[in-house]
């Protein structure tokens, strides 16, 4: 039986640990269409996994609509 294929879509983690590598060398706020766009992703994906991160604290929001990585962020990445 041959072994399963790996998808080639991003997991939620890997989202995760990609949009705090993309962060952690930011050097300014991003927003979510920056974030998609270098990640090539959709926009609806990187909303919602701000949310989880903002909830998890490894992102804040120091103005409406951008983002950048918290210390508990910068472990995880």
């Amino acid at each position: 039986m041959p072994c399963a294929r790996k998808s080639k879509e991003t997991g939620p983690e890997d989202l995760e640990k990609k949009i705090l590598g993309l962060l952690k060398g930011a050097s300014a706020p991003m927003g979510c269409g920056e974030v998609a766009k270098a990640l090539n992703v959709q926009v609806a994906q990187v909303m919602a996994k701000f949310r989880s991160m903002k909830t998890k604290g490894l992102v804040e929001s120091p103005e409406k609509g951008k983002y950048i990585i918290t210390e508990e962020g910068r472990k995880q990445a």
